[in-house]
């Protein structure tokens, strides 16, 4: 017996102290048990004063089984003592190890020689989220987390599909070398590095991209601008494809676009300048410059029927219309790309500079100005280093392509893709995640058998990239809150690590169901972690700003428990670790 209760305050036992403090280690944070009429509640000792002992209430112990929550109070009659060690298993780890089904990530710091676990279920099956400052080993934990997967001595994660985006590059030493360890396991490495590297360049087919990802491309700030987008990709169909297919269609679209800036009301000089500039750069075998318009008596090229007179007048523009509406074709109709064929940056560009024009932006100097940001923007991604990660030869549909992604070679399945993403800048950087995570989302909505291939997508930096941003506003949604509310059903988990919580979207985070937790010191964070993350306590809150580097404070729906955590050092580590400023300075003068 520790002692005697002396007074019961909502969720927290007060108990008087029997025993001498000196004669013991400390007690905070042991657990204890209170039973009385074979009724075990459990609690766990959280602060002494003045030989009395706080201590929270947790849980019971049924059946032999620890049941989160409390219905019923202690009463005052109730034997407390310390926990068994047989017993501390079931209340801050896993009572029954299964090798399938469980998984261990690490030791207690407060129960020397216990195992900390999870089930993989409880964990893997929701999203996840890891916190911490800088040098607190969220990479570490992040890559031990990770290893133990698949490091089980009987059995062999062969389907999991771990996608990485690597903020740092870091990752890559942590798991190249899986195959190793177990031959069956492959680690698959993309780089952003354009100029040397021994691993595969991301590339992504545009060609798979619909209109809300070229939005966030072209980093678009008005929903006016997505309509010259989508006219764009509908275009693209027509000029990226040879002229003996698509000829009727290009005659059409010409014509159309000739036709409005006949109609527009310009001056004579303003029409005669654009059909120039159109049927200079837009133009088939049937409809240019040098076509032959006939008149009954002779003929003469169309540029001819764009002279002004001493009038200031183009006198032959009737005739003109009448010929270029030979044309037109109403049974005609465009539609968006299904990715059945492929095209590229210049393709684009040259559906974008039509789009601008049949969409009749030139008649609105205020609508011109906001469509012409998108060719500006287009043109000059075609002019920087990013253009090579589009730069793809060779056309894959989006099924294949996913499927390359996690192919290794043969008939290999890679289980960790990682995409290192340190040579691009944030911008960039959040475009691609969100391409990338898109698309594996859309993948696996569209498999027969739902959840059959479960996708993790860990976001390393996530604050940089999963934010409260104004793609809501643009597209009508952010795909990581789309994810995190709608992901789990279809097998698509996000993990989010983050030294700056305050800084990611409110939705995402609310939609974690565990969180490991490592030292936090930025108030505004602290506080944000309390009002966001569910059924986060005060008590987790004081422990977080004095936790050793290495410690997790873990809680949510795959522990019984808040649980303190020192997670198990990963072999090989991350290259993670901080710069060596004395080793890098100093030289041995002797």
């Amino acid at each position: 017996m520790l002692g005697t209760i002396v007074g019961i305050e909502e969720d927290q036992v007060l108990l008087k102290l029997n025993i001498n403090l000196t004669e013991f280690q400390s007690l905070i944070n042991l657990h204890v048990i209170m039973e009385d009429n074979n009724k075990m509640i459990v609690g766990e000792i959280a602060d002494i004063k003045n030989n009395i002992a706080y201590i929270n209430l947790l849980g019971e112990i049924k059946d032999n089984k620890f049941i989160f929550g409390i219905i019923r109070k202690p009463s005052f009659g109730c034997s407390v003592k310390l926990i068994s060690k047989e017993k501390i298993p079931m209340i801050i780890s896993i009572d029954h190890y299964k090798e399938n089904e469980d998984l261990y990530i690490g030791e207690s710091p407060i129960y020397e020689g216990v195992k900390i676990g999870l089930n993989i279920n409880d964990f893997f099956a929701n999203h996840f989220a890891i916190f911490g400052s800088t040098g607190s080993g969220k990479s570490w934990g992040v890559a031990r987390l990770i290893q133990s997967i698949f490091e089980k001595q009987h059995s062999i994660a062969y389907r999991a599909s771990i996608f990485i985006f690597d903020a740092y590059g870091e990752y890559h030493s942590a798991f190249k070398d899986i195959s190793q360890k177990v031959p069956e396991l492959s680690f698959k490495a993309y780089t952003t590095n354009t100029n040397f590297s021994e691993n595969e360049v991301l590339k992504i087919p545009l060609w798979l991209l619909d209109t809300d990802d070229i939005a966030l491309l072209l980093n678009v700030e008005r929903q006016t601008q997505l309509p010259v987008i989508e006219k764009a990709l509908k275009l693209v169909g027509v000029f990226a494809r040879d002229e003996k297919e698509v000829i009727k269609q290009k005659n059409d679209i010409i014509a159309r676009a000739i036709l409005d800036i006949l109609a527009s009301g310009h001056s004579s000089s303003q029409i005669r300048d654009q059909i120039f500039s159109v049927l200079t750069n837009y133009n088939t075998k049937d409809l240019n410059l040098e076509s032959t318009v006939y008149q009954p008596g002779y003929s003469r090229p169309l540029k001819q029927c764009l002279i002004i007179d001493a009038s200031g007048k183009i006198r032959e523009i009737e005739l003109l219309t009448n010929y270029i509406r030979t044309f037109l074709d109403d049974t005609i109709e465009l539609s968006l790309p299904d990715g059945s064929f492929r095209y590229g940056l210049d393709d684009l560009k040259m559906a974008l500079d039509f789009a601008l024009i049949s969409e009749g932006v030139l008649n609105s100097d205020r609508v011109y100005d906001e469509a012409n940001v998108l060719k500006v923007r287009l043109q000059a991604l075609i002019n920087s280093d990013y253009a090579k990660y589009f730069d793809c030869p060779d056309y894959i549909s989006r099924d294949g392509y996913i499927k390359s992604l996690l192919s290794a070679g043969g008939n290999r399945k890679a289980q960790i893709i990682n995409f290192n993403i340190n040579y691009v800048d944030d911008r960039f950087a959040k475009t691609i995640t969100k391409i990338y995570s898109k698309m594996l989302f859309e993948y696996s909505k569209n498999l027969n058998k739902r959840a059959s291939l479960p996708f993790h997508i860990i976001l390393e930096e996530a604050h940089r990239y999963v934010q409260n941003d104004n793609d809501i506003n643009i597209i009508g949604y952010n795909i990581f809150d789309r994810i995190t509310k709608e992901g789990r059903k279809y097998g698509v988990l996000l993990g989010l690590i983050s030294q700056r919580p305050s800084d990611l979207s409110e939705t995402s985070i609310s939609q974690c169901s565990n969180f490991l937790i490592y030292k936090m010191l930025h108030p505004r964070d602290i506080n944000y972690i309390k009002e966001m993350v569910p059924n986060i306590t005060t008590e987790i809150v004081k422990r977080l700003r004095v936790l050793q580097p290495g410690n997790c404070i873990a809680f949510g729906s795959a522990f019984h428990v808040p649980v303190l955590v020192r997670l198990d050092k990963p072999t090989p580590p991350p290259s993670s670790s901080s710069c060596d400023i004395s080793a890098n300075w100093f030289i041995d003068r002797r």
